[in-house]
């Protein structure tokens, strides 16, 4: 009773509702120790806790009561006031004498109520935060599985021998740890879902020949029975494997070619959402990893998912459908607000986007929403919420159960229960703690309300169903259609029903039909929107047709209104949007946000962009690259071409950021293939990571910062090495010209290659010294004699728009005198003059079309290479006097410069520029309407003839 008696002060702090039943449960204990005559070193850290966690843990004080020894080996050996590290309770386990199957069963139980009266003590006392419980008690699961399992497998083994891998060395089989225990977040009564596999088949050499199937279910089985099964001592975990292959019809076990065909053709959706947080918990790790590593694609696909979201809020519903019949909605684990709801949250971005955004593919809801406000895709102040809003709810989860140990996420309806419950989690009393639960999920809700409303169908009018379903009679559904804004309804009516009979649309599941018959509506009547509906729709639903088999998009568009809206803004706009995203339907996620998709990147942000994502990738893994490369450069020229459309950029800056993009990714590239090389065969003498000794020069567009949406890349490769015959230092050395002559291939490769996503860019080579006959990388001075003794005319015009793009820059230096050097030479001025004229005559003949009155605003005459060849004579007939002209490449700076020269005048280089940004303005607007560079004549006649004056000026 000495106990009681030191105990007054915090016996009189408790509510008064509560004060008797805990004295009494004191008084009783105290009896029990004295009956047994028992006793320990009661510390004040302990006798401080003691009566709160009495009082909020039934279970604690009934096991103590009924077992003193526990609480006594706790507090005696100091475990109490300790957190247990990932071995602490393997260690301990180490100590308990097992012999049979029935003394790990009885040894495990007692292990277990032990450990969880810790647990939970260490929890309401205060001295362990969410983390730690959460933590331990998943520990705790996965060292009684372990511990279980080798016995028995031993046991197993040495009754009917042992299976084998193919390389003769022992297989154990393969626990998983499903929900809660994978992510090592496991509540304090939780049950744990597991699934179990083996690698590979074979038959025992036992007098029975058992199979290895036959083997390991037994084993499992057992496993099983020692976890679950009730005895006079309870049990250790409840264990469910109703998430195995083909739930509780299917096989105990499968093998791993079973598992991956399972997963690859007959798995339902919500398995997916089920194996997020899969974790192997015991049994042979090494093979395990490869089972995780094959499950990892069925969970997170290589594209971006939308259709997560309908399933997910189909599951809610389920959920939220039961929990109502059962009059069950203060369930703070499934109901409103609910744990369940921020596990949604979360999970339904992983399974999005997880598959291109790698860091979501964690098993924590609580890393997973640290990252999704890191990547915005939350707000911040909303991921805060939820992380805080979490903690709360899953320490409420957990005083809930640590009150009788049970397995329920119902609030209690007692209201002695309700007062324990607010008094161990430090609140006054119910309406209290009440009122703040109320809170913390009405906050919940809310954000969940608003990420799933992103997949809520808006309401669609009746006559869009019936026009989309062709539920009434042609010529209601062209008066449905003319009320929409269409002009020639009967047009549009045929081409609906020839989307609808289509081959790509009647392949579609019943899922996929059922997305489209949610989308099509919405998409019916935002062409209220547009001013072009008939061009529009048309375009839209060739589109449709293209994607059709990757309903994933489809399901984007249906969860999405906004994207949807994007998507018919731009498609109004410009044809090139639909057949871009046809060929790259990736691209569609871009719609979303409508901040990016208007906001091209500057060079730097490009740069710092395309490390991060090539950082991810193994240095000789050079399919990821390219695939990662070319969605790169799509997702970018997208943003460009959104921005270009929508009129948020000019010309100028549409150029620009379309080279910088260029110039990224060869940078990249260059950057990647040194080091796949270098790291096969060393490095060349005088060179290291920084001084590469090699250099990319980019010409025509490339060179004048001028690329357009469909441009190839004009490049030249150069190197620079003394000894081209010394052997790289490496593992499989070879001569320096071999080496760099392999760099500019594999350059060359990466850039060109064609994959199902396509090219990065054409690569034209035709301007290295002795064009496509030459050697693909010459020696930077070999270069330059070439330049100054073989080179014609043309390739000195061609230097003109010549620019270092990516590489050494001690090359950068040496390439840019070279450059001045050449373009400064002396030159006859008439000479020059015919010999820069008969080029053009040359190019023009062989180029331009025959088409009467129409203008090839490049080839034409007064066109683009007019205008070109223009400056391009007046640097090489200025440059030796005046070396400043070699400073630019491109077009609009060098006429500055040919102005300040005093070659051209202030009238005539004015006219120059401004024509010469037109007609490439016409060029870009004539792409993205699916247009050839060709226009009437008369459009441009004015323009033409004011280039053909100037020609005949300085050229004739």
């Amino acid at each position: 009773m000495s106990f009681i008696n030191n105990l007054e002060s915090e016996l009189e702090a408790l509510p008064e509702a509560l004060k008797a039943n805990v004295k009494s449960s004191l008084k009783a204990w105290c009896e029990r120790l004295s009956e047994l005559d028992l006793s320990f070193k009661a510390t004040p850290e302990f006798m401080g806790s003691l009566v709160k966690v009495w009082n909020s843990s039934c279970f604690i004080a009934e096991s103590c009561t009924r077992c003193p020894e526990i609480i006594i080996d706790l507090v005696n050996s100091g475990d109490l006031f300790i957190a247990y590290d990932e071995k602490g309770y393997h260690s301990r386990m180490a100590a308990l004498a097992v012999d049979s199957e029935a003394s790990l069963m009885s040894e495990l139980r007692r292990f277990r109520q032990r450990e969880m009266v810790r647990i939970a003590w260490r929890d309401l006392a205060g001295w362990a935060d969410l983390n730690e419980t959460l933590l331990e008690l998943s520990f705790l699961a996965d060292s009684c599985i372990q511990y279980a399992l080798d016995f028995l497998y031993q046991k197993a083994c040495d009754l009917r021998g042992t299976p084998v891998l193919a390389d003769g060395s022992p297989q154990q089989l393969i626990v998983l740890g499903m929900g809660k225990l994978g992510a090592y977040e496991l509540n304090y009564s939780s049950d744990i879902d597991l699934i179990f596999a083996y690698a590979e088949d074979g038959v025992l050499a036992d007098r029975k020949e058992t199979t290895y199937g036959e083997f390991f279910a037994r084993l499992c089985r057992s496993l099983i029975k020692v976890l679950d099964e009730m005895t006079v001592n309870g049990f250790v975990f409840r264990t469910d494997i109703r998430l195995r292959p083909y739930g509780d019809s299917g096989p105990v076990i499968m093998n791993f070619d079973g598992m991956e065909n399972y997963y690859q053709t007959q798995a339902r959706e919500w398995e997916r959402y089920a194996m997020i947080k899969v974790r192997q918990v015991a049994g042979d790790f090494k093979t395990g990893a490869q089972l995780i590593a094959m499950l990892k694609p069925f969970v997170y696909r290589r594209y971006l998912d939308y259709g997560a979201f309908g399933e997910l809020r189909s599951l809610k519903l389920q959920i939220m459908q039961e929990l109502k019949r059962k009059d069950r909605m203060e369930n703070i684990k499934l109901g409103p607000g609910g744990i369940r709801e921020i596990e949604f949250i979360g999970q339904a971005f992983q399974l999005i986007r997880g598959g291109n955004e790698r860091s979501l593919q964690k098993r924590g809801i609580l890393d997973v929403l640290q990252r999704l406000g890191e990547l915005e895709l939350l707000t911040k102040k909303d991921a805060e919420q939820l992380t805080e809003s979490y903690r709360f709810l899953r320490r409420v989860e957990n005083h809930i159960q640590e009150y009788q140990d049970r397995q329920t996420h119902d609030l209690p309806v007692y209201p002695v229960v309700r007062e324990i419950l607010a008094y161990s989690l430090d609140y006054p009393d119910w309406p209290t703690f009440k009122a703040e639960l109320d809170q913390v999920r009405t906050q919940v809700h809310c954000v969940f309300e608003l990420v799933f409303s992103l997949s809520k169908q808006s309401d669609v009018n009746s006559h869009s169903q019936k026009i989309w379903n062709c539920t009434s009679d042609d010529a209601e559904l062209a008066a449905s259609l003319k009320a929409y804004g269409f002009e020639r309804t009967e047009e549009i009516l045929v081409a609906i029903k020839a989307f609808k009979n289509s081959l790509a649309v009647r392949k579609l599941t019943a899922k996929g039909a059922s997305v489209l018959d949610r989308l099509m509506p919405q998409l019916i009547e935002a062409m209220l929107r547009v001013d072009n509906p008939d061009e529009t729709l048309k375009r839209i639903l060739k589109l449709f047709e293209a994607v059709a088999g990757r309903t994933v998009y489809l399901s984007l568009l249906a969860e999405n209104p906004g994207a949807l809206s994007q998507l018919v803004r731009l498609s109004s706009a410009s044809p090139w949007i639909c057949d871009y995203l046809a060929l790259y339907p990736i691209l569609f996620d871009e719609l979303l946000d409508t901040h990016s998709l208007f906001e091209p990147l500057k060079k730097a942000d490009l740069d710092a962009q395309l490390k991060v994502l090539l950082a991810q990738i193994e240095i000789q893994d050079l399919e990821q690259l390219m695939i990662v490369l070319r969605q790169f450069k799509q997702l970018n020229v997208l943003r460009v071409a959104a921005a270009d459309i929508m009129g948020v950029i000019p010309l100028m800056v549409v150029s620009d950021y379309l080279t910088y993009i260029a110039e990224s990714i060869v940078e990249h590239v260059v950057e990647r293939a040194w080091l796949m090389l270098t790291e096969k065969h060393g490095y060349p003498p005088c060179s290291n990571n920084e001084a590469i000794g090699f250099a990319v020069l980019g010409f025509g567009k490339l060179g004048g910062i001028e690329l357009g949406y469909g441009s190839d890349l004009d490049m030249v490769f150069l190197y620079d090495c003394e000894d081209g015959n010394a052997l790289t230092e490496g593992p499989k050395p070879i001569p320096c010209t071999q080496f760099y002559g392999r760099l500019g291939l594999k350059v060359r490769h990466i850039l060109d290659t064609k994959l199902l996503s396509g090219v990065l860019y054409e690569v034209d080579m035709r301007l290295r010294p002795s064009g496509n006959s030459g050697l693909l990388v010459s020696h930077i001075n070999a270069y330059e004699d070439y330049l100054r003794n073989q080179a014609w005319t043309w390739e000195h015009q061609a230097l003109v728009r010549g620019r270092f793009i990516a590489g050494d820059l001690r090359l950068k230096e040496h390439y840019e005198a070279i450059r001045r050097r050449i373009l400064s030479l002396p030159r006859d001025s008439d000479l020059l003059k015919k010999e820069v004229r008969e080029m053009r005559e040359k190019m023009r003949a062989a180029l331009v079309s025959a088409e009467a009155d129409k203008f090839d605003l490049k080839q034409s005459k007064g066109g683009i290479a007019d205008i070109e060849f223009i400056v391009q004579f007046g640097v090489l007939d200025q440059a030796s006097k005046n070396v400043a002209l070699t400073t630019y490449t491109d077009n609009v700076r060098l006429l500055d410069g040919l102005q300040a020269q005093g070659f051209i005048s202030e009238g005539q280089a004015e006219t120059l520029k401004a024509i010469y940004c037109a007609y490439r303005d016409y060029g870009h607007k004539l792409v993205l309407q699916g247009d050839r560079a060709v226009i009437d004549e008369t459009e441009i006649a004015g323009m033409k003839a004011q280039v053909e004056q100037i020609w005949h000026d300085f050229m004739e």
